[in-house]
C-alpha cells in the first residue's frame, strides 16, 4: 500500500479524530513505522476513543490492528493498555469480515496475557455483551479458543470451551478437535486423548471422523494399548459407521511388529480383511522388517511375492532383509534361492544386496563363493569398500587360502586401503610358517607403513629382509 493510498484511507478518520490521534494512525502503519514515531506519551488517546476506532467501519481492520499491536508495543506511550473489551471487539469484527487467519494470528501473540488470564466465563460474558451473536462468527470464535487453550496447554479449558459449546449448540469444528488431540498425543496425554474422543462421540455432534479416530488410536498404540486401539476401531465401525484406512491400521501393526505381537496382528489382519482396506508400499515394508527381525522368514517371503502380484514396486533392500535373514539363520540355499527369484522378477541388485551375500556365505565357511561374487562385483562396476575387502581377506585366511589373502591385500593396498596391523600380522605368520619369501617383503612393507607387529622377535636373522641394521633393534623388540 502505498502512502498516498494509505492516507485517503484514513481521511475520514482525520476529520473524525483529533489530528494527533490521526498522525498516531499513520505512525503505527508497518509502511511508516520506523520514523516520525512520538517519543511522549499520547494524551489524546484514551480508552474509550481506542474502542471506536477498533469498531470504526471507515478505519480498515488491518489498520486497527497495527494500532492494537503498536499499543501493546510501546504502554510508555500511553495511559491505558487495551482490555479484554477491546480485545474481543477487534478479534469479532475481523471475524465477521471472514478473515479467520488473521484472527487466530489476532489471539495467539498476546493470549497468553490478553486472553488466557481471564476465566473462561469472563471471556463468554464479555464476547456476548460485546460482540452480538451472529452464528458463524462465534463458532468461529470459540473454534478459535479451544485452539488458543490447546495450544498453550491448557487442556482443562478446552474441555470448558467444548462443554459450552456443545450446551449451548455452538458449531463444533472436527477440524480443530482433531488438532487438539494431535497436541494431547505430542505431549503424551493418551488418557485425555481417549477421554476427549468420548467426549466427541457423546456429544451427538458430527465432530468424528477417521482423522480424529486415527490420532487416538496412534496414541494408544504408541504406549502399547493396540488391543485398546483395536477395539476402539471396531466400536467406530459399529456405533458411528466410521470405516478405518490404512493410515489407521498402520499405526496398529506398526506396534504389533515391534513388539512382535502377532497373536493381536492376526486380529488386526481380520478387521482389515472384513473393512476390505489393502496394505499399502510402506505397511509392507514395516511388517517384512518386522517379521524379518523375528525370524519368520518364510512369512516375509510370502509378502514379497504378493507386492509383486499386487504391482507394487520391490525395492532390493526388502530382499536384502531377508536374505540376511536366511543367512541368520544358516539357510544359504534359501537365500540363494531368493536371490535367483529376485533377479527373474527384474530387481536390481545393489552393493548392499552382495555385501549381505557375501557376509553370508562368509560365515557360512564358503569363501570360494564369496569370491566368485567379489568377481561379479567387479564386473557389474560396484565399488568394493574396504569392510568388504576385510571380510573377504579374513575368509580367505581362516579356509587357508594365503594366496588369495595376499591378491586381495595388493588390491586393498592399490585402492588406498591400508589395512590393520592384525591382518598384516595374521598373513606373515602364515606365511613364516612355509617359509615364504613373501613374508619378509610385507614385514618390510608393514615396517615402512609405521606398523609395529608383534610377531616379529624371532625373524631379525631371516635372509633377505629388506630393513636396515639400525632400525631392527627398534621394529623387532618384543612387545611388553
Amino acid at each position: 500500500m502505498t502512502l498516498q493510498s494509505f492516507s485517503k484511507t484514513l481521511k475520514t478518520a482525520k476529520q473524525t479524530y483529533p489530528f494527533s490521534i490521526y498522525k498516531l494512525l499513520l505512525c503505527s502503519s508497518s509502511i511508516n513505522q520506523t520514523h516520525d514515531s512520538p517519543k511522549t506519551q499520547l494524551s489524546d488517546l484514551n480508552l474509550s476513543t481506542f474502542r471506536r476506532i477498533l469498531s470504526d467501519p471507515d478505519i480498515k481492520s488491518c489498520k486497527c490492528i497495527s494500532l492494537f499491536t503498536f499499543i501493546l508495543e510501546s504502554p510508555s506511550l500511553f495511559s491505558f493498555k487495551p482490555d479484554l473489551r477491546a480485545h474481543l471487539s477487534l478479534t469479532y469484527r475481523v471475524l465477521s469480515e471472514r478473515k479467520f487467519s488473521v484472527a487466530q494470528e489476532l489471539l495467539k501473540p498476546v493470549a497468553i496475557d490478553d486472553i488466557i488470564r481471564y476465566p473462561f466465563g469472563t471471556i463468554v460474558s464479555s464476547f456476548v455483551d460485546e460482540c452480538g451473536c451472529e452464528a458463524k462468527v462465534v463458532a468461529r470464535f470459540f473454534n478459535s479458543m479451544i485452539m488458543v487453550y490447546s495450544d498453550n496447554g491448557k487442556f482443562d479449558e478446552v474441555v470448558e470451551v467444548f462443554e459450552y459449546m456443545k450446551n449451548n449448540e455452538i458449531k463444533i469444528d472436527e477440524k480443530t478437535c482433531t488438532l487438539h488431540l494431535l497436541n494431547l498425543k505430542r505431549c503424551d496425554q493418551m488418557e485425555l486423548a481417549n477421554e476427549f474422543f468420548r467426549s466427541m462421540v457423546e456429544s451427538g455432534r458430527d465432530v468424528v471422523s477417521v482423522y480424529s479416530l486415527t490420532v487416538v488410536v496412534s496414541a494408544l498404540c504408541y504406549n502399547g494399548e493396540i488391543k485398546r486401539g483395536r477395539e476402539l476401531v471396531e466400536e467406530m465401525i459399529l456405533v458411528k459407521g466410521i470405516k478405518p484406512n490404512i493410515v489407521t491400521f498402520k499405526s496398529m501393526i506398526d506396534s504389533c511388529v515391534k513388539r512382535w505381537d502377532f497373536d493381536e496382528l492376526d486380529l488386526v489382519f481380520k478387521l482389515m480383511e472384513s473393512e476390505s482396506v489393502k496394505l499399502d508400499l510402506d505397511t509392507y515394508k514395516v511388517l517384512i522388517d518386522g517379521f524379518t527381525s523375528y525370524g519368520k522368514i518364510e512369512e516375509a517371503e510370502r509378502l514379497i511375492e504378493t507386492m509383486h502380484d499386487e504391482k507394487l514396486r520391490v525395492e532390493t533392500y526388502l530382499y536384502n532383509l531377508i536374505m540376511n535373514g536366511y543367512f541368520r539363520f544358516g539357510l544359504v540355499e534359501k537365500a540363494f534361492e531368493l536371490h535367483s527369484k529376485m533377479s527373474s522378477r527384474g530387481v536390481t541388485p545393489n552393493k548392499d544386496m552382495y555385501w549381505v551375500l557375501m557376509n553370508g556365505l562368509w560365515k557360512a565357511g564358503k569363501v570360494c563363493e564369496a569370491m566368485r561374487l567379489l568377481d561379479e562385483l567387479r564386473v557389474n562396476e560396484f565399488e568394493i569398500d574396504e569392510a568388504m575387502y576385510i571380510t573377504l581377506v579374513k575368509g580367505c585366511y581362516g579356509a587357508g587360502m594365503i594366496d588369495k589373502c595376499l591378491e586381495l591385500v595388493a588390491e586393498m593396498i592399490r585402492k588406498g586401503f591400508i589395512p590393520d596391523a592384525t591382518v598384516f600380522e595374521r598373513l606373515a605368520d602364515a606365511l613364516f610358517e612355509v617359509n615364504r619369501k613373501e613374508a619378509e617383503m610385507m614385514i618390510t612393507f608393514v615396517v615402512k607403513s609405521g606398523v609395529k607387529p608383534k610377531y616379529c622377535s624371532d625373524l631379525v636373522h631371516n635372509e633377505g629382509v629388506l630393513l636396515e641394521e639400525e632400525n631392527l633393534a627398534t621394529v623387532f623388540s618384543p612387545q611388553e
